[in-house]
């Protein structure tokens, strides 16, 4: 369906506890814990409106399975990324071959994110839709770089 909206997504950890505190450190809301099933559930964005949803299923490490996802913020506060996540003493990943002195820009759509793991090595990332038009021949740049082409 064209209006199809993402509404949950779900990882697994190997420790539903700490899974939960890391979650809780960048302030995910969390809505419910089902103990009996080792799964936790949190709100995404505003918790009244109930509208995203990220589930996270404890499993062994034998069926453990990595995944990606990422987290919508505006601009400025992609900007303040690197210290909040310091705060909390979770460590920027390089990506694409760069590294995470400053936000990559995926040149295609555009956007900028910065990326970081959880405690199972999900990997996590944070990003903002840029202004302006795509330069998709610049392939994945440092933000610096995508302003400078992009006032062209």
């Amino acid at each position: 369906m064209k209006n199809a909206r993402l509404y949950e997504t779900h990882i697994q950890t190997t420790n539903l506890e700490e899974a939960i505190a890391f979650y809780q450190s960048i302030e995910l809301e969390l809505a419910y814990v089902i103990q009996g099933r080792r799964v936790a559930f949190f709100w995404l964005g505003d918790s009244l409106k109930k509208e995203q949803m990220l589930g996270i299923w404890e499993v062994s490490s034998e069926n453990f399975r990595k995944s990606h996802f990422a987290f919508h913020v505006p601009y400025e506060a992609l900007l303040k990324v690197p210290s909040y996540l310091a705060q909390k003493e979770i460590k920027l990943t390089a990506s694409f071959g760069l590294d995470a002195s400053e936000p990559v820009v995926h040149s295609w759509m555009p956007a900028a994110s910065y990326y970081f793991s959880d405690r199972d090595g999900n990997s996590l990332e944070y990003i903002t839709v840029l202004q302006g038009d795509p330069i998709p021949e610049l392939g994945v740049v440092h933000l610096s770089k995508w302003e400078q082409a992009s006032k062209r």
